[in-house]
Parts: structure tokens; sequence; C-alpha cells
């Protein structure tokens, strides 16, 4: 598992691997950056689905509630086919303006 940190944001990926075990080094290494926001990078995997996406809703939520951003980034699966919850964006940059919006919305009490 790759964490790569910039400023108050660390993005997370891996390749070779499948996403159920790249969830399980995920939450393993969570305790590590879990007072960064986080962008998971999923572009290393081929097929994903729905349902591979929902898998991090928990993790999400969670995250969310400690006051920070939690962006999965993929262009295999629609953002319409997932609960809104979930913040899911096609590249790495609109994972970036997403997590900057954010964070003017908690500095803003929004």
């Amino acid at each position: 598992m790759i964490f790569d940190k910039e400023g108050i944001t660390t993005t997370v990926f891996q390749e070779n691997i499948s996403i159920s075990t790249f969830l399980e080094n995920f939450k393993n290494g969570y305790s590590k950056i879990k007072n960064d926001n986080i962008i998971i990078n999923l572009f290393s995997f081929d097929k994903l689905t729905k349902n591979d996406i929902l898998e991090f809703l928990t993790v999400s939520n969670e995250h969310k509630v400690l006051g920070k951003s939690f962006v999965l980034v993929t262009d295999k699966v629609s953002y319409d086919d997932i609960p809104e919850e979930i913040s899911l964006v096609p590249s790495i940059q609109e994972a970036k303006d997403i997590i900057e919006m954010e964070e003017i919305e908690r500095d803003l009490g929004i």
C-alpha cells in the first residue's frame, strides 16, 4: 500500500491486488492517516462494481464524522449508481477540488 502525503491530504493506492485485499490493507494502515483528508485512487483496478465501491461506505462515513474528506477516484463506476454519502469522482484533480471545497465549508461552519 502506498501513501502519498501532500499537505493535509493523503492519496492511497496499490497495484496488482484484489479490491478486498486493498480494503483490508487500507483498514490496517488507516490509523497512520486518519487525521488527513483521504483520496483513494482506484485506477489500478481493471474491474470495479457498485458493490466494490459500497465496501468503502462504512469507513467513508466514519472518516467524515471526524471532520475530514474521503474521496474515491475511478472512472469504472458512475457516481449516479452509488449513494450520495460516498464521494466518487473520475479524476485525482476532481478529488482535490472536492477536498478544497469541503475544507472551505468546514472553515465556514457549513
